[in-house]
């Protein structure tokens, strides 16, 4: 994939199966194109199939394939992105035709994963998850590994050496999870030391504000970036806010098909929004995409079994919501604000411009005096 800071041409795919909306597919791709930015790819054309099903050896048709060969050939393309997970044999048909490099999304996901870990580890867990999604395609994939993929031990040609490797990244499988295993004990641990505090977890879709949001309420000074995935590791911090002390953490953003292999590797740092006893999911409303995010968020927390606590729904951007819907009244705003505001699990603010910055302010503490107020009946003050 592309390491360095020099933005290199890429293409991307979609295909439209039957009952599925085009624009919805549309709206796929200008996402899967801010991934594509995120790894330093700058998109020059996205291409559309209408198929009744996958192609088995090349996901989409002879024909589709010969107009973006001609394409990549006239355009100096570099990457090919499918929005779709492709096969092993399927990446190694499509290539052999374009002459070029094919990614799919779950591939090119874990390569912006690999970019951002920064911890051990995060390093580990984004480790684990490239060699499982390499092991099932390794026989297919081979050969242009031994091309492209440096550092995991692809050593050359013949059927001994793909064994070999085959054995290598099983063997380092196993060693990482083993890793993992260490560390999640270790964070159990240091979960349990912190048993005394009520704990607040923002989650959200990636890149909606959650780590400018925590910046501003926690003064984490977490990095921020207008880039999915800009943070991978969970920062915990604590709070004090009126008398009332909590902490408060940061995890990593959802996506549309977050790769399963990454939900495991992740366990750890998802755990942190499993244990949480106040949970605010923050939201981009000034996305076009905003209630589809918000389902995306719900179902994936629904799968991590986290669908009975507390949550404040923290709709944010509102100044670029703003900037968006300027054809509005001022008297729509603030009817908008006001029947968002009204209801006690949600507010509308601007991290940014901590427009509302004191309301939800307010509503956290109520909810965390709440929570203190269950769990130490006779002495609310304990904690606070």
């Amino acid at each position: 994939m592309n390491r360095n800071n020099a933005i290199q041409k890429c293409v991307l795919v979609g295909t439209v199966l039957p009952g599925t909306d085009q624009q919805k597919i549309k709206e796929y791709l200008d996402e899967l194109e801010f991934l594509a930015l995120t790894a330093n790819l700058k998109t020059e054309k996205k291409f559309y199939q209408k198929i009744a099903s996958p192609n088995p050896k090349t996901f989409i048709g002879e024909g589709k394939l010969k107009e973006i060969k001609q394409y990549i050939d006239l355009n100096n393309i570099t990457y090919v992105i499918f929005d779709d997970e492709l096969s092993g044999s399927q990446i190694k048909n499509i290539e052999n035709i374009l002459g070029c490099r094919v990614l799919d999304r779950t591939n090119l996901i874990l390569d912006i994963f690999a970019m951002r870990a920064k911890t051990a580890y995060a390093k580990v867990q984004v480790e684990l998850a490239q060699y499982e999604y390499l092991l099932p395609r390794l026989v297919h994939m081979w050969t242009h590994l031994e091309r492209q993929r440096g550092g995991i031990g692809l050593r050359g040609p013949g059927e001994k050496a793909l064994e070999a490797d085959r054995r290598y990244i099983k063997k380092r499988i196993s060693l990482l999870k083993e890793q993992l295993k260490v560390i999640d004990r270790q964070m159990k641990t240091q979960r349990k030391k912190r048993e005394g505090l009520v704990r607040v977890s923002l989650v959200g879709y990636t890149n909606v504000g959650k780590s400018t949001l925590m910046n501003l309420i926690a003064k984490a000074n977490v990095f921020a970036e207008n880039k999915l995935f800009a943070t991978l590791d969970t920062t915990v911090r604590k709070v004090h806010y009126n008398g009332v002390t909590f902490l408060m953490s940061d995890t990593i953003g959802f996506i549309r098909k977050l790769p399963h292999s990454l939900i495991e590797s992740f366990k750890s740092t998802l755990d942190e929004i499993r244990e949480a006893d106040l949970i605010l999911h923050v939201i981009d409303i000034s996305s076009s995409y905003y209630e589809q995010q918000i389902e995306i968020v719900n179902n994936t927390l629904c799968e991590l079994g986290i669908s009975d606590k507390p949550i404040i729904n923290v709709y944010n951007k509102f100044d670029l919501f703003v900037e968006k819907n300027k054809s509005l009244y001022p008297d729509e705003l603030n009817m908008l604000i006001s029947n968002f505001n009204k209801n006690p699990d949600s507010v509308v603010i601007s991290a940014t411009k901590k427009f509302n910055y004191d309301i939800l302010l307010d509503k956290i503490i109520s909810k965390v005096k709440e929570i203190y107020s269950k769990r130490y009946p006779f002495n609310i003050s304990q904690n606070q």
